[in-house]
């Protein structure tokens, strides 16, 4: 992937280009946006441009084809630290860190990026999911990036800066990345596979145009939006939560065979699960008051039960326990 590849940042690409070139380069960086909007291929695109020594390393730019952004693609470079959650767990471990107990501080993200470049450069690391940093986790950061090791360069990365600790806003510079354009979620769907998808099948354009205006700017929302079988259940799911009703015990049947159906995999079960709060997020918040059937101020109830339910799923909350008091509290909250 290169620069030109990556659309609708033009915005963030200057800002770091100038900062380059006028050698103010900051040490901590907080990349927040929504999902599905291209902040993990920024990260990735400006680690290979900061570590690729064939081109100078003032300039924004890398060459793709030596031996530093083979590595990068591959994430095998020395230079490149990055840490994600791991799916079974509903926090980022301190473990991933500082190490392991019996070798506190002598492994983990922090001893990692502490160690001299190997390719005499600098150390980039990647902080994926900084939302499900604890405050132990974000207490065992302070030291580093408070007095950042020379020649380093930190990026963590989240959806708003209302889910970072406070300790960790502090520390870090915030770039605001913003969902992507309609025309530009048109030309990337067929270009980029579907995730899941055995046979890196992409979207046709004519897919791609049809569920552009509803993806509100995430390539994430536009693949959910183009599954046919959460297509088919979208519309069921409408009429469940728009009856005057709302029929708790065939819902969360839906529901419960839609997560299963997912597979034996607890992280593909929980991101279909959050996929499905979603669909009914995305109803209370703009369906259900255009339609006239409720109030915004009751939409408004249910629409925020619905992202805390999206919220308990990330932090391993039971399915079945989850399934049925989101559709218990919606019935209350949505009643007339």
């Amino acid at each position: 992937m290169q620069w030109q590849d990556l659309l609708g940042h033009d915005q963030q690409q200057g800002w770091f280009r100038n900062a380059l070139t006028n050698g103010r380069l900051a040490s901590s960086f907080l990349f927040v946006g929504p999902e599905g909007i291209g902040k993990r291929a920024f990260a990735r695109l400006l680690a290979k441009s900061l570590l690729c020594r064939s081109t100078m390393a003032n300039e924004l730019t890398f060459c793709g084809v030596c031996e530093d952004c083979v590595q990068v693609d591959a994430s095998t470079h020395p230079d490149l630290v990055q840490v994600f959650k791991p799916a079974e767990k509903a926090v980022i471990p301190v473990d991933l860190l500082i190490g392991e107990r019996e070798k506190r501080m002598r492994e983990g993200l922090c001893y990692d990026v502490s160690l001299k470049p190997f390719s005499g450069r600098r150390k980039v690391a990647i902080l994926d999911d900084a939302d499900f940093l604890n405050t132990e986790g974000a207490n065992c950061l302070l030291k580093t990036l408070e007095e950042p090791p020379a020649d380093s360069l930190f990026i963590l990365i989240g959806t708003s800066l209302q889910r970072q600790l406070p300790t960790i806003r502090s520390r870090c510079q915030a770039i605001l990345f913003r969902p992507l354009s309609q025309s530009d979620l048109e030309s990337l769907l067929p270009r980029l596979p579907i995730p899941g998808n055995e046979d890196d099948a992409c979207l046709s354009p004519e897919s791609a145009a049809a569920v552009a205006p509803q993806a509100e700017g995430s390539l994430t929302k536009a693949w959910v939006i183009a599954d046919e079988e959460l297509q088919q259940f979208r519309g069921k799911l409408h009429g469940y939560l728009g009856s005057q009703r709302l029929p708790i015990g065939e819902l969360a049947k839906e529901w419960s065979g839609l997560v299963d159906a997912a597979g034996k995999e607890s992280r593909a079960k929980r991101d279909r699960m959050k996929i499905l709060f979603q669909l009914a997020a995305d109803f209370y918040r703009r369906d259900s008051i255009q339609d006239g059937q409720m109030d915004s101020e009751m939409a408004t109830r249910c629409w925020n039960r619905c992202l805390e339910a999206i919220e308990q799923v990330e932090r391993n909350a039971n399915q079945a326990s989850l399934i049925e008091s989101l559709t218990a509290d919606l019935a209350v909250l949505s009643s007339r």
